[in-house]
């Protein structure tokens, strides 16, 4: 990993475009990056630093829809550099604590309260949940359940290191399901899939009035790739694109949804698949900004079009992580399909994926309980 990472010499974007490695390639491979991970922003058309700096508040994501109201829709360079820095681990990040002054780590260890508030983390998990205007109105503990290599605006609340990714993710997985439960949204099984809960209405209708929420998204969306659940982010994504683009439910989420959430996932395929569900149900079509290059999308050849049917095997894969109504995993349906179409390289995906109904739902909190402090 040493050599991996000293060959690289990380370079300041100053562009969205230098941000951007999303539509890079249509290759699936995504060989150029350890494990199919990458480091970009997905953004087909730019906003300048000078446009950035006028724009800085649009880092509170509830304000970036004002953005649609404009003639010409434009990329949030902020956004992308945020995230092209997460997605790189944050280059410029040096650990210069000694173990014994992790207080992230004491904290999830409840050896500490979180600061200013004198909370501990055990009460908060055993007393918090839905208690929807304690989660509503504190602004402090959101930064210290989901920790990030990174200052927050808590300034008393350290950033992550390493040898504090390692540990606390049992307390980690409930403090997720208190959030998720807050936002009216229910955590499914331990590969990370959910659905709408059943307090799903007057949840949504305050998630989609209160877009300061959305900052706490991008930043729990971010938390569980810095410990260790990736896989979780696909699922919830693709839940709220849905519900803001398709059910209507959460309409003033879309440009938050995907200007942030789709960019904290680090493979390049799947932030593809879910560009391009999008896509397909965004209104109006023509300000949709986040799709490939327009060069990208004129057939030049059969070797184009071959490769158009090999990215709609990509989209299909993803499918829907769950349906809000149903609280089925569309994936296996998507999969379903995919084998009528000859394609049998998702079928390992696909078992990887498909919850066993038949044998009964997964005791979620008894899997929780198994992980280690």
């Amino acid at each position: 990993m040493g050599n991996l990472m000293g060959s690289w010499r990380y370079k300041e974007p100053s562009t969205v475009e230098e941000c951007d490695s999303t539509w890079e390639t249509d290759s699936e491979s995504d060989e150029h990056q350890p494990g199919g991970e990458e480091e970009d922003s997905g953004i087909s058309e730019s906003m300048s630093p000078a446009d950035a700096v006028r724009g800085a508040d649009c880092k509170e994501h509830g304000f970036g829809d004002m953005m649609e109201s404009s003639t010409r829709m434009k990329r949030s360079f902020y956004a992308a550099k945020d995230l092209y820095k997460y997605r790189h681990s944050y280059p410029n990040y040096k650990e210069l604590r000694q173990p014994n002054e992790y207080r992230n780590l004491r904290f999830y260890l409840n050896k500490i309260p979180l600061v200013p508030d004198g909370i501990y983390i055990e009460e908060i998990l055993t007393k918090w949940r839905g208690d929807y205007e304690k989660l509503e109105h504190n602004h402090t503990y959101i930064q210290w359940l989901f920790p990030l290599r990174e200052q927050g605006l808590n300034f008393y609340a350290q950033e992550l290191t390493q040898d504090e990714i390692k540990v606390s993710k049992r307390r980690f997985l409930l403090a997720y399901t208190i959030m998720l439960d807050f936002f009216g949204i229910k955590l499914l099984d331990k590969n990370g899939n959910v659905a709408r809960a059943l307090n799903w209405q007057d949840r949504f209708q305050h998630l989609n009035e209160s877009q300061h929420n959305y900052l706490r998204i991008t930043r729990i969306l971010k938390s569980l790739g810095e410990l260790g659940f990736e896989s979780f982010k696909l699922p919830l994504v693709h839940l709220l694109l849905e519900e803001a683009l398709v059910e209507g439910t959460l309409p003033n989420m879309r440009h938050s949804a995907l200007e942030y959430f789709v960019y904290t996932l680090r493979q390049h395929a799947q932030r593809r698949a879910l560009l391009r569900f999008a896509q397909r149900h965004y209104q109006p079509p023509e300000n949709f900004i986040w799709g490939p290059p327009k060069k990208k999308r004129i057939p030049a050849s059969g070797s184009t079009v071959m490769k158009a049917g090999k990215n709609e095997v990509v989209e299909r894969s993803v499918g829907k992580a769950r349906s809000p109504r149903e609280g089925r995993n569309n994936l296996e349906r998507e999969a379903d399909d995919m084998d009528e179409r000859k394609s049998g390289e998702w079928k390992t995906a696909k078992g990887s994926m498909v919850l066993q109904e038949v044998r009964g739902r997964v005791d979620l909190e008894e899997y929780i309980e198994t992980i280690p402090l």
